[in-house]
């Protein structure tokens, strides 16, 4: 799920960079794209030793197919939002924020279930990461409205 989180994530934010005209969010949010790259490699090597390791496969394999089928190919929040809908730039950032937010708090409840201590310092790294994206995407909201007061 977690993968699958991150994918989603980063074919968001790709196709976000189209639709934005200011360079510095195209380029955050291509930065967080590649984020979300490198967090999916984490969770996919995660996955790879967890597998190797697995003691129930049958019960691997009805958690998986559960998540799979509660998070689908969308992220939470991003399950409701039409984007052909969104008509200015802190209108969008806001739905990037709440993504962020889920993927933290999606992150805090995994962690207990990580054991081992490589991998939960990682994991703690990301969260630190997704928290990060919260506040760099914060500083844009309400600069279009600020830029423009000062050019008048």
């Amino acid at each position: 799920m977690a993968i699958k989180l991150e994918n989603n994530g980063e074919a968001v934010y790709r196709r976000a960079v189209a639709k934005v005209k200011k360079p510095e969010l195209v380029s955050l949010l291509e930065w967080m794209a590649d984020e979300e790259v490198q967090h999916a490699r984490f969770f996919a090597e995660l996955k790879l030793r967890l597998e190797t390791n697995r003691v129930n496969p049958f019960i691997a394999e009805m958690s998986r197919e559960l998540f799979d089928d509660l998070l689908g190919n969308r992220n939470f929040s991003l399950k409701e939002v039409d984007f052909s809908a969104i008509r200015n730039q802190d209108a969008l950032i806001d739905v990037f924020i709440e993504f962020e937010k889920d993927s933290v708090i999606f992150y805090k409840v995994l962690e207990p279930f990580v054991e081992d201590p490589v991998a939960r310092e990682h994991l703690q790294k990301i969260i630190d990461e997704e928290n990060l994206h919260i506040r760099q995407l914060q500083n844009f909201i309400g600069r279009e409205k600020r830029l423009k007061a000062t050019r008048d």
